[in-house]
């Protein structure tokens, strides 16, 4: 069972690209992360500045992670880092078990494919996880800090049963979970779309 393990930050802005920086953080200060099976980091409520995103005080960093790692994972509380010259410094670890929502957004799907292929892929991996579901691809999206770069799609899946709905948010899909990409979160409802 995935468990979110959510953490209270400080700090007022990050580079638009953080995930890339904050991932090395986290695993400079904590290395065994990269062992944790399905490990995802969800993306942080921010807001756009100029050259830059904008933390709020509803600002979370989230690790989704099995829950046997819950402990392992909450002892990041306290740790200050700096992330593109910036200070964020994480508070009081709090955990949220996953819930069955029909309807799942991610705001990124690693891909390399034009749209046409992406859905196609997208479909075999759903089928693959016995997943049966309607989805809707968004636009394309590009994150990159100069020296790395991910691509790929928004992907909403909707009217998923509670199981595959459990499923899809514990596995995700594609690559770079630990970059934000494939995390499947709670979105507005969206049902009997053809």
């Amino acid at each position: 069972m995935m468990i979110d393990v959510a953490f209270s930050v400080r700090g007022e802005t990050l580079p638009p690209a953080y995930p890339f920086a904050l991932w090395k953080a986290l695993l400079a200060r904590q290395p065994a992360l990269a062992n944790i099976e399905h490990l995802a980091l969800l993306p942080m409520r921010t807001a756009p500045g100029r050259g830059e995103v904008i933390l709020s005080g509803r600002s979370k960093l989230a690790l989704r992670v099995p829950e046997a790692d819950v402990a392992q994972v909450s002892e990041l509380a306290g740790t200050a880092f700096e992330i593109g010259g910036r200070p964020l410094l994480l508070g009081n670890a709090t955990t949220r078990a996953l819930q069955p929502y029909p309807t799942l957004h991610a705001h990124l799907v690693h891909s390399l494919e034009e749209e046409t292929a992406f859905i196609a892929s997208i479909q075999s991996a759903l089928a693959a996880l016995g997943i049966e579901a309607p989805l809707i691809c968004g636009r394309h999206q590009r994150l990159a800090d100069g020296e790395q770069a991910v691509q790929g799609y928004s992907l909403v899946v909707h009217d998923l049963k509670p199981d595959a709905s459990m499923q899809l948010q514990g596995v995700g899909l594609g690559e770079n979970r630990f970059l934000g990409c494939g995390v499947f979160m709670p979105y507005k409802v969206i049902s009997g779309l053809e």
